[in-house]
């Protein structure tokens, strides 16, 4: 698939939307084939989304995600409903369940969203048992949508079949691949070693998931991986037969291992690799020149993707901060987010956004991580973008990208 490569991470995640009590739920059971889902004949049963992780025929391993109904009332339903926008941030393919022929605000409303995350879907008229789907409607919907619209009973549906069909084909390809990590940066046989601090952050008797990917894409793609500590690469540089047609390093030793790597040997960094596989790259490499320009006073954004036990050591919280303070020689103020939780202040309070790797988490959801800082026009970076830029070396990191 040209340098694509399957990955847990990229299981597809599929969203059902609907007012209350239109068979959310079970849709859900019949996808399934058993009941896991809570099915209740009052409206509102499911509150906050539910992801469940199922095997579906036709489409394989999936994490549907049960929402809470988009014409919930009230403080409590305005929540819910926003937990359910909150979902189209991870998901690559929505279904808007429709009952009894209605259509109304609460479906357009829901539908300029799956426009705004650009979530591709389909709408299928649940309950033709008790209300046959009007041909009208259909065909106002479909011309109008340029959508899929199916009639379907989860209750006495034989059409089971044609339902997985229809999801299957509007899966779209990218909720299935992404792009390789290290592949195609180097030819089958070649040597990629990789600079593998072993330092406070690193898990105990284990590596970080970046280090343990890169690896894997390497062996995929037929390379042959070499790993070593910073301390270690001088001399391993000039005794290593053959030479490594790429050097790969943790973020953190830029500094330290870039004078003992030849400059005819592309280098660059975990850190970016994943900013080119799963982050919004062309809006870091626009971004990240940007750090020169901060002044006394401005607040910093950094955005990890994952929660964990924070040291001194801590990169997101410690060492960008002090790093940024120190290059800029300016006053400046950060907040950090954590996990793929809300901020506490509005995104036009922030001269910059730093985001994490996103090793563990999908493209999509480090997409809309950083989109509303795109769409204010607040300029963005990558953790080791912004490293190698303060170190001097990021055009050097990113050169090997160019013609990619």
């Amino acid at each position: 698939m040209n340098g694509m490569t399957k990955g847990k991470e990229t299981k597809p995640h599929i969203g059902i939307f609907g007012r209350r009590n239109n068979g959310k739920s079970s849709l859900i059971n019949v996808l399934a084939g058993f009941d896991t889902a809570i099915v209740s004949a009052e409206p509102g049963t499911t509150t906050d989304p539910v992801k469940k992780s199922m095997e579906i025929p036709g489409i394989g391993p999936a994490i549907l995600i049960d929402t809470a109904g988009i014409d919930d009332t009230g403080e409590l339903g305005l929540k819910r409903i926003n937990k359910s926008f909150d979902t189209l941030k991870v998901i690559d393919l929505a279904v808007l369940l429709i009952t009894g022929n209605s259509f109304g605000e609460s479906e357009e409303n829901l539908i300029a969203k799956f426009e705004e995350y650009k979530v591709p879907f389909v709408i299928i008229s649940n309950k033709s048992d008790i209300t046959p789907l009007s041909q009208n409607l259909k065909i106002d919907l479909e011309h109008k949508y340029q959508v899929k619209v199916f009639e379907f009973s989860a209750v006495k549906s034989n059409d089971n079949n044609e339902l997985l069909k229809l999801l299957a084909e509007a899966i779209p390809e990218t909720a299935y691949t992404s792009n390789a990590l290290v592949g195609g940066l180097f030819k089958t046989g070649e040597t990629v070693l990789l600079i593998t601090p072993i330092d406070n952050e690193a898990p105990e008797g284990r590596m970080i998931l970046p280090q343990v990917q890169a690896i894997r894409d390497i062996l995929d793609n037929d390379g042959i991986p070499v790993l070593c500590k910073e301390n270690d690469v001088e001399e391993l540089i000039l005794n290593l037969k053959p030479r490594p047609s790429l050097v790969i390093t943790d973020s953190q030793v830029f500094g330290k291992v870039s004078k003992f790597i030849p400059r005819d040997i592309p280098f660059t960094s975990f850190s970016i690799l994943l900013a080119r596989q799963r982050g919004d790259f062309d809006n870091y490499l626009k971004g990240t020149p940007y750090i020169d320009k901060l002044n006394d006073g401005d607040r910093i954004l950094i955005l990890e993707s994952c929660s964990h036990h924070v040291s001194c050591d801590d990169i997101g919280r410690h060492k960008i901060p002090a790093w940024m303070r120190r290059y800029t020689g300016k006053k400046l103020e950060f907040d950090v987010v954590a996990g793929l939780g809300n901020t506490q202040r509005d995104i036009g309070q922030y001269a910059m956004v730093v985001q994490c790797g996103g090793c563990v988490i999908t493209r999509k959801q480090v997409i809309n991580r950083v989109k509303p800082a795109v769409d204010a026009g607040i300029p963005i970076t990558n953790y080791g973008m912004a490293i190698a830029w303060m170190h001097g070396i990021f055009m050097r990191a990113v050169e090997l990208f160019e013609n990619k």
